[in-house]
């Protein structure tokens, strides 16, 4: 929370927005992204802005930076910083502030970074332009500062360039090119979307102990309200250009009263979560801005909406849990009730739902200190693992793949090698799904092209029923790909920006030589109905459809060949939870609709835990834990799966408050040079000589439960060491 003033007064607002307005002057249309937002900052404090993407809260975070687009313009309101009102001033003063009084940290690193510089330049540059130093000591700063943010050897590191560096690493040089200067504000807009959720948990704790020891104000930009649950003080609640609830985090979270909030949080897959029940998901989208809303912006999306709703546009209304002797003043607005905590949302109808109810809902017990109590996860019954056993589909035995690295623009020599995968066995069974985790680097995406014969292995074999996949070539390898599909990461990259949907869909249909094209154009409309969209979307091309609309198109064209087994490589990591939701059920309807096999490629375990029957979780080219779901999750035994499960965002602030789980330490090594023993040992809190001299082989924990340890977190049984994780089944 804020500090207070020594007579115990509340410092002045580090920033005062007032009844923002901006929009964007379009060719066809004016789109007012913003229209009226009102909020303030404290010193040392973070307010959470929330909400799906088009919902306006990037936008308020560039109109605060005045680093808006050429067509997007502040119409209306006050921007004050430290009193100052920022709205009227030029490019040239704006200059002064940004960098120096104001820092931001952007979404993507890799693009905010400019390739062509070193990073100690880039930093340097932002202190000599507001301190007026000499290059000696802006270099010295920039090294102060890449020490500050936690960067491992900050004096090499000044001489790399964005390129060299992982995807933690440079958002670590972002932030530290944003506190060069000591602003007093800093702005985070989505800093980790793309980040694993190892390292994802590093930059929000280091942020969190810059916030406390420079007694920094900072809003957090996001769309994951797991994200801010322990991080911030107060939560700002944004929809379609609006703020619909604005609370304490302990206020909202604990008893959220918009249903555009309450389904924001309940669309988030958990842990807890019922894998047999459906994820709550958000139907159509939200409003185009360009056109005159009347009524609630929510009403079209509300399963409580009435004619009142549709007609009218509630006001964001105080409502206040006063302590004794305070009387509100609803004209003053939000901050007007000295010593009461403020809760505002716009809506006629609010729901009234505490946590305890939610909990309740998930079979979740608060224990008296309130925080919650999960149900211990029971093993499986012996009927059960019986039902649990199938028709292996897929088998994947000591699967290597190496990648060259070379060095010389016209004469190329080998200089190293980069082992991606190494020595990886596992199988799918039949109408089952695999779930594949790890971080960024680990070779799971590798495995998932390997699979569909993407890519050729180095060694290992990838055999499908009794066709082995990776001797196929030519004509019979266009034939067995009709079985193997793949979904990709990013379905707009994916997607041909030239082609119509339609052709997109029909594409591999026609590779094929499957039907006419009456038949084809026939199958098209069937497979966008299946995936929920209308038989018009066939003529639009892929950049009119919004990022969830794009990976429907992506399953589409994946099912145009039914095939029986696909690869699902972070189908949902790019999309907001609402989107996320939905795509992640209709995964599971195409599954029960189709006899789907799929192997899903994720490093949120939450995502995997929903959606698979078992998983194998991946480091540095090799499987270390693999097993039923039930079991990876309730009895881990690998401390690095241990690791990914603690660094999950939790969305209730009270859980996430009362957990101390350490973060795994440090960067992934190079897969260049691996370290010996166990790969993981140089991150483990629980390392000792033996795992430097011998790499652990797999042993069961478990029945079909193994893990590559040599102190696992769950006792061996009986000892047995097993060949591979492809061979567990007769183990066990």
């Amino acid at each position: 929370m804020s500090a207070m003033t020594a007579d115990g007064a509340s410092p002045a607002p580090v920033l005062e927005v007032e009844n923002l307005h901006t929009e964007f002057h379009l060719r066809t249309a004016n789109v007012r992204a913003v229209d009226g937002v009102s909020f303030h900052v404290n010193p040392g404090e973070c307010v959470g802005l929330v909400g799906e993407s088009a919902c306006g809260k990037t936008t308020v975070g560039l109109s605060i930076m005045k680093l808006l687009p050429n067509v997007g313009h502040v119409t209306g309101g006050s921007i004050r910083l430290l009193g100052r009102d920022l709205a009227p001033y030029s490019e040239g003063q704006m200059r002064t502030v940004r960098g120096n009084e104001i820092g931001m940290i952007f979404q993507d690193p890799m693009t905010s970074l400019n390739p062509t510089w070193k990073i100690g330049r880039q930093i340097a540059e932002v202190v000599r332009l507001h301190r007026g130093v000499t290059r000696a000591e802006a270099y010295e700063r920039a090294r102060e500062t890449l020490t500050l943010v936690g960067m491992p050897r900050p004096a090499e590191r000044l001489n790399n360039y964005p390129h060299q560096l992982s995807g933690g690493l440079r958002q670590r040089v972002m932030i530290a090119i944003a506190l060069a200067c000591e602003p007093k504000l800093l702005i985070a807009d989505e800093p980790t979307t793309a980040l694993d959720v190892t390292i994802q948990a590093q930059i929000l704790n280091l942020i969190d102990e810059l916030r406390d020891r420079l007694k920094m104000a900072v809003i957090m930009i996001t769309h994951d309200l797991g994200v801010i649950a322990a991080r911030s003080d107060r939560v700002m609640v944004m929809y379609a250009g609006k703020i619909i609830e604005s609370a304490t985090t302990e206020e909202l979270f604990g008893s959220m009263r918009h249903p555009y909030s309450e389904a924001l949080l309940e669309s988030i897959p958990r842990l807890d979560q019922d894998r047999a029940r459906r994820l709550f998901s958000i139907s159509g989208l939200p409003p185009d801005l360009s056109r005159t809303l009347v009524g609630c912006r929510f009403a079209p999306r509300c399963s409580y909406a009435t004619d009142e709703c549709r007609r009218d546009e509630p006001p964001l209304s105080l409502r206040a849990a006063l302590s004794a002797g305070a009387s509100p003043d609803p004209a003053s607005g939000p901050d007007a009730v000295a010593g009461s905590e403020a809760h505002l949302f716009a809506c006629y109808h609010p729901v009234s739902v505490s946590r305890e109810e939610r909990l309740a809902r998930r079979g979740i017990a608060p224990t008296h200190d309130g925080a919650a109590t999960v149900p211990a996860v029971p093993k499986r019954t012996e009927a059960a693992e019986l039902a649990f056993k199938g028709e292996e589909a897929l088998e994947v035995v000591d699967l290597v793949k190496d990648y060259a690295v070379v060095s010389g623009a016209v004469i190329q020599r080998k200089i190293g090698t980069v082992q991606a995968v190494s020595g990886v066995s596992f199988s799918v069974r039949r109408g089952e799904t695999f779930g594949l985790v790890g971080e960024s680097g680990c070779g799971k995406t590798t495995i998932g092209r390997l699979v569909v014969a993407l890519e050729h292995p180095t060694s290992g074999t990838v055999r499908y029923e009794s066709t082995e996949i990776t001797r196929l070539r030519g004509r019979a390898l266009r034939k067995g790909r009709r079985d193997l599909q793949m979904i990709f990461q990013d379905p707009y990259s994916s997607l041909d920006p030239r082609m119509r949907v339609k052709t997109i869909v029909r594409e591999p249909l026609v590779v094929q030589g499957i039907g006419n094209r009456r038949t084809q154009n026939q199958r098209v409309v069937q497979l966008l109905g299946e995936v929920g969209l209308s038989a018009g979307a066939a003529q639009l091309y892929p950049h009119e459809f919004s990022g969830g609309q794009r990976q429907r198109i992506g399953l589409a064209r994946a099912l145009a060949l039914n095939p029986r087994l696909i690869v699902a490589d972070e189908p949902v990591s790019a999309l907001d939870v609402s989107i996320q939701a939905q795509i992640l059920n209709l995964m599971r309807d195409l599954q029960q609709r189709h006899d789907l096999t799929y192997i899903v490629i994720s490093h949120d375990l939450a995502v995997v835990k929903y959606l698979a029957d078992r998983i194998g979780v991946m480091y540095l080219g090799k499987l270390v834990e693999t097993g039923p779901a039930i079991e990876v999750y309730g009895h881990t035994a690998h401390p690095y799966t241990q690791a990914l499960i603690d660094a999950i965002p939790v969305p209730d602030p009270v859980v996430a408050r009362a957990s101390h789980h350490a973060t795994v330490r440090g960067e992934l090594p190079s897969a260049m040079a691996p370290p010996s023993g166990c790969r993981f040992r140089t991150r483990c809190p629980l390392a000792q000589e033996v795992c430097a001299a011998e790499e652990p082989p797999l042993r069961l924990v478990g029945s079909e439960h193994l893990t590559a340890c040599h102190f696992p977190l769950q006792a061996p049984v009986g000892g047995e060491v097993v060949t591979s994780a492809a061979s567990a089944g007769s183990a066990g």
